[in-house]
């Protein structure tokens, strides 16, 4: 499976789904943009291109034969749009996350409790006792576009297109899931990322200083219950409450598996590299990133193996696993000479859950969340 017997794909769309550890995963496909010059489809303003409803024509940057290679963005995947704009031989990659850890995520970023009029110091707990009970609650109705979301039942699957009303109808879910696995190349999970990247590596046919990550995560806050593991009686009801992203879960938790199987007993070998080699970049890019002012260090010589040609780290190459989304979303933006217009930027989730909980009308644009003097109408949580 080395990149001298194959092809890398170039043209791919990652549905950047939220609180998944998207935030890591991104920088990899960031950097594959940058370093083979592809297309982005960006949004006009901001690094956010929509959600929860599809791009309008004025939602993104039009490149002049409106030819793109790549999408790097959170929005809801939606295939009638996306096949308008890429290929047919685009890869389609996404990234998961174990529902309970994943609850726990989003209840603290999007003000949940608030939200619930939860007000325990460890409002997954309470949660969890009777999760029905918050039903009313917990279903948050975004009225600029006729669109009902729940941040605490089937967040991942929402991301991935499947509605909330659909939330107790389970042969629609085994439907659509069974359709996601046949769209998707490859979906990443979050708790094997270094087996879901090596597997990527080699579908894609990539190399693997394309798919190393920094160990240091991009996005990572710390909240009181963020350990909190959840008694068997409440997991039940989580399973059942999240039913839709336990079958999403399970299914490509499988199909992983599955799939590197049919790998053969080389994967392993290569997974143990690509360890090895991850901690020893990571090591010597934050040496170098501590030592920056003291004297210049000689570039990082990872030696050629069987799944890779040899390579230099330099320090190019470690700004780039360490620059977040927004530094090289940027950096993208500055090469495409594409105006960030910030009347253009859209509302994030967490904002505008913020303002259901004030009692304010959600809005498309942070623009229209404004007051006249510019600053937000609902102040932002410190850790947004």
């Amino acid at each position: 499976m080395s990149s001298k017997s194959c092809h890398p794909r170039s043209k791919f769309v990652f549905i950047k789904t939220h609180k998944t550890g998207s935030c890591t995963a991104v920088n990899i496909f960031q950097r594959y943009a940058i370093s083979h010059h592809l297309s982005v489809l960006m949004p006009t303003g901001g690094n956010l291109l929509s959600w929860p409803f599809p791009p309008a024509e004025e939602d993104y940057v039009h490149t002049p034969d409106e030819q793109y290679d790549v999408l790097l963005s959170h929005m809801v995947y939606n295939k009638t749009w996306l096949r308008t704009k890429f290929p047919a031989n685009t890869a389609y990659i996404s990234i998961l996350r174990e529902p309970s850890s994943h609850l726990r995520s989003a209840m603290n970023y999007y003000s949940l409790p608030e939200l619930l009029k939860i007000e325990s110091k460890n409002p997954v707990q309470t949660f969890l006792q009777d999760p029905w009970k918050y039903k009313d609650l917990s279903e948050a109705y975004f009225d600029f576009c006729n669109v009902t979301w729940d941040g605490t039942r089937n967040f991942l699957s929402f991301d991935l297109g499947y509605p909330t009303e659909g939330a107790e109808d389970k042969e629609r879910a085994r439907r659509y899931i069974s359709e996601l696995e046949a769209d998707f190349t490859l979906v990443l999970l979050l708790e094997h990322l270094d087996e879901s990247l090596v597997l990527l590596r080699r579908l894609m046919c990539w190399e693997v200083r394309d798919v190393l990550y920094d160990i240091e995560a991009k996005n990572n806050r710390t909240y009181p219950y963020k350990s909190y593991i959840p008694t068997a009686e409440e997991l039940a009801n989580l399973r059942r409450w999240k039913a839709v992203d336990y079958l999403l879960y399970d299914t490509f938790n499988a199909s992983l598996w599955r799939r590197i199987a049919a790998q053969g007993p080389d994967f392993y070998e290569e997974l143990h590299y690509f360890r090895e080699v991850r901690k020893r970049v990571s090591k010597f890019c934050h040496t170098r990133k501590r030592r920056r002012s003291r004297h210049h260090q000689q570039p990082l010589i990872i030696k050629a193996s069987k799944w890779s040609p040899q390579f230099a780290v330099n320090s190019m190459y470690c700004r780039g696993i360490q620059y977040t989304e927004i530094e090289l979303g940027k950096y993208i933006r500055k090469r495409a000479s594409a105006k960030d217009k910030e009347e253009r930027k859209v509302m994030r989730v967490a904002e505008n859950v913020l303002r259901i909980v004030h009692g304010l009308p959600t809005v498309k644009f942070q623009h229209d969340g404004r007051s006249k003097n510019g600053k937000m109408i609902v102040p932002r949580k410190a850790n947004l």
